[in-house]
């Protein structure tokens, strides 16, 4: 009848223990791993055992996917879960263990050392009597383990030392593994020595960085948890064992330079990855004294190696991010017995447990981004960049108390063309790289400039799935230094240095589009300021077509204006910025749309390959294609356009709509109207605000006009005001007035200002350009000091 009780009463505590614990890590693991082994029988749990050694885990679904734990083969267990047995004829693990005190489950769950070493120092009779104990009990190869001369210290003095150190396992009440809370602290029974309990996602649970290897053993007056290995008495801080480590030295020195040694002394749940003595020497000279010599930098040092979760080796099973008290993360992982940082074995000794947390100590120093100079942010696939910096002497104009940023292409974007060039140009090129501003990619917006240390501006576009600037567009990687931000390339960058127009005329390839553009009155259009994306088709385009048929197309200007403005859209659109796969549809001015979208890194436009792309220009982009383009729903209503357009246009069926017409694209959609200020001058200068819509009537040459303009200044917008010398086209009816306005006194600077306080309401007036057909546009230009 007793050993019915006693039988009934364990499979109760298991099954309200597994009901219970639904929520825990480890129970959830142990869950996966007896259904892994179900086809094995009732009972049976799946394990990993890492090959060439004795470790066993119930695994994580990555690790037993993976086939591996810490990078080694694991091959696979099967084995009774813990509290049930084999019995013999019979599957799986059909049996539960039979229930008894502590000291008799110590045995049952293989703890024979354990058991032993309670016998011999007369805790037999505490752990056989009455109580609810939780007993952390040491496997027999723990104690194999443990340092010779402490093993011997404690068998020598089996009533005092052996007896305190099995009570420093010993809580004195039962906890279970889904009582065992990740950063809980528990009082053993020695001393009222901590017990630092962790327990991780991935089911591990630590005591003081021992794990636990079998748990929940139930016993009539407690449970045992068997760990794996002996537990040492933890009472120093963190702060206290860096103090009187000799190895640590320089550790020291930078924690007290930076004023965090102190945090390393308060309660909390640390890793600290402490660099050894010999780290630091290895660190180039300059760079150590630059670091400790800026308190900053020194800081963010410090914190770089510092955790705020407690992360015991034994838990590590694979690799994992965790986020440092810098801010910054780092990747630890595991390489069989060695802990790994950032994928490189440097971890010399580990678990060093302290009452608040755990020193690994490492033999590399990890510099984290923002306690380097922007120089050295370059990583792998940057150094042809940054290489090419430091030689042609531009390195050094990047001071350590300056601001910058780095634009810097990927080493496959320096052709050996390029890397021949005469060292001049060279230089030149690499200066359009370095702004002469800090900004982060969170502060770049559309339409931006920025100044380089060459005095380029450059443009930034801000796509859907891109941030580009000129002709390049951003990869993944941006860091952020101490005195600079890096941002990654695909391309080397070439500002634009010519108008659309400019390029046309400059190129021979589109004469035929560039004597069209001229003979619609479109020339204008591509040589003012602005932002346009232009689809050029080269001269093979029109091939087959005779003089007669050009005369033929500049007669019908409508028609001419219809088509070579369906080669035009507003914006300045990068082949490199389109989400790549998907189809990009930008509206052009004439009205029809266009189907754009990237593959293999070409740039297809209405499925037509373009030959080159992203030519930058002042005003827009160009896109070089060999076929003419033509809105697929636009009608044509004249025999001989048709006969012409089919020769041109085989890709694509046109529509004949006798009769039909194209429409009128009236010029004003490049004329954007702005409030204007106009200075007319006769004689002493005088100064009049001319609003939109008014006409100017007196234009006489006088003194220079104040020109407002913005500035980016230390990466914020602001306005300025100077002194320019410009000339303005003015159209009053048939007649076309110019006003040449050249140098004059300082004075008007102070009536001018007076004049528009005076005119507080109106918008804040801006410099213009008047254009053909009497409105005005203006000009922005953003610059660097």
């Amino acid at each position: 009848m007793k050993i019915f009780f006693l039988f009934t009463f364990s499979t109760f505590l298991l099954s309200a223990f597994e009901q219970a614990a639904a929520s825990a890590h480890y129970d959830k693991i142990l869950t996966h791993s007896r259904i892994r082994a179900r086809d094995q029988g009732p009972n049976v749990c799946a394990l990993q055992q890492v090959m060439g050694t004795k470790k066993k885990y119930f695994s994580t679904c990555r690790n037993w996917y993976q086939g591996a734990i810490c990078g080694k083969k694991a091959t696979v267990l099967y084995e009774c879960c813990p509290g049930y047995l084999k019995m013999d004829g019979t599957r799986g693990c059909p049996a539960v263990a039979p229930i008894d005190h502590v000291y008799g489950t110590l045995g049952i769950v293989g703890a024979t050392s354990t058991q032993q070493y309670s016998d011999i120092s007369r805790l037999r009779e505490e752990i056989e009597g009455r109580g609810s104990f939780t007993f952390f009990a040491p496997s027999n190869e723990a104690w194999e383990q443990l340092n010779s001369e402490i093993h011997k210290n404690l068998v020598d003095n089996v009533n005092i030392e052996l007896y305190n150190a099995l009570h420093h396992h010993m809580v004195n009440k039962r906890m279970l593994t889904k009582d065992l809370k990740n950063g809980m602290t528990l009082v053993s029974m020695y001393n009222d020595q901590k017990l630092l309990i962790n327990h991780y996602p991935n089911g591990v649970v630590t005591v003081n960085c021992a794990r636990i290897i079998h748990g929940n053993q139930i016993a009539t007056n407690g449970v045992v948890h068997v760990i794996d290995r002996v537990l040492t008495a933890v009472g120093n801080t963190i702060q206290d064992f860096i103090e009187v480590e000799d190895d640590l030295s320089s550790l020291r020195a930078a924690a007290i330079t930076s004023d965090v040694l102190d945090t390393l002394g308060r309660p909390g749940h640390y890793t600290l990855f402490a660099p050894t003595n010999e780290a630091f020497e290895r660190l180039p000279r300059g760079v150590l004294e630059r670091i400790m010599g800026d308190k900053v930098a020194s800081e963010a040092l410090v914190k770089f190696h510092i955790l705020n979760t407690l992360q015991c080796s034994e838990a590590i099973t694979g690799g994992a991010v965790y986020e440092t008290l810098e801010g910054n993360t780092v990747e630890v992982g595991c390489d069989g017995e060695s802990l790994t940082v950032n994928g490189v074995k440097m971890v010399k000794r580990k678990d060093i447990v302290t009452s608040n947390g755990v020193i690994h100590l490492i033999d590399e120093v990890l510099i984290p981004d923002s306690a380097k100079q922007v120089i050295e942010l370059g990583g792998a696939q940057q150094t042809t960049f940054t290489d090419l910096v430091a030689q042609l002497g531009l390195a050094s104009s990047l001071r350590p108390e300056g601001q910058y940023t780095l634009l810097a292409p990927l080493n496959g974007a320096f052709s050996d063309d390029t890397l021949r060039m005469d060292q001049r140009l060279l230089k030149t090129i690499l200066q359009n790289h370095i702004i002469k501003v800090k900004v982060g990619l969170n502060e770049l917006y559309n339409g931006q400039e920025l100044e380089t240390i060459g005095g380029k501006l450059l443009r930034v576009f801000v796509y859907r799935t891109a941030v580009c600037i000129e002709n390049s567009c951003m990869v993944r990687g941006s860091k952020e230094g101490r005195n600079g931000f890096i941002h990654i390339f695909r391309q080397i960058i070439n500002p634009a240095e010519k108008t659309l127009h400019e390029m046309l005329r400059n190129d021979k390839r589109f004469s035929v589009f560039l004597s069209l553009v001229k003979a619609a009155d479109l020339d204008d259009v591509l040589s003012r300021p602005g932002e346009w994306t232009l689809f050029v088709p080269t001269n093979d385009a029109f091939k087959g077509l005779t003089d007669d048929d050009k005369d033929i197309l500049i007669r019908d200007k409508n028609a001419l204006r219809n088509i070579l403005l369906y080669h035009l859209t507003q914006g300045v659109f990068i082949g490199s910025g389109f989400e790549p796969g998907v189809t990009n549809i930008l509206k052009t001015i004439q009205g029809g749309k266009l189907y754009l979208k990237t593959v293999n890194d070409t740039l297809l436009v209405n499925e037509l390959k373009s030959r080159e792309s992203d030519l930058m220009a002042t005003n827009g982009v160009i896109h070089v294609i060999d076929k003419l383009l033509y809105p697929a729903d636009l009608p044509v209503g004249n025999d001989q356009l048709l006969t012409i357009l089919k020769k041109l246009i085989k890709y694509i069926q046109i529509k004949f709509v006798r009769d039909s017409t194209f429409k009128e694209i009236p010029l004003t959609f490049y004329n954007p109207s702005v409030t204007q200020l106009t200075k007319l001058i006769e004689g002493e200068p005088e100064f009049k605000i001319v609003r939109e819509g008014e006409t100017v009537t007196k234009v006489i040459h006088g003194e220079p006009i104040i020109k407002t303009y913005t500035k980016i200044i230390d990466g914020r917008p602001v306005e300025v005001t100077e002194k320019k010398v410009t000339e303005e086209r003015i159209i009053q009816g048939p007649e076309i007035k110019y006003t040449r306005i050249t140098a004059g006194g300082s004075d008007n600077e102070e009536k001018l200002k007076k004049l528009l306080e005076e005119e507080a309401p109106v918008r804040k007036a801006q410099p213009t350009r008047r254009t053909q057909g009497g409105t005005a546009r203006r000009r922005t230009r953003l610059a660097n000091h």
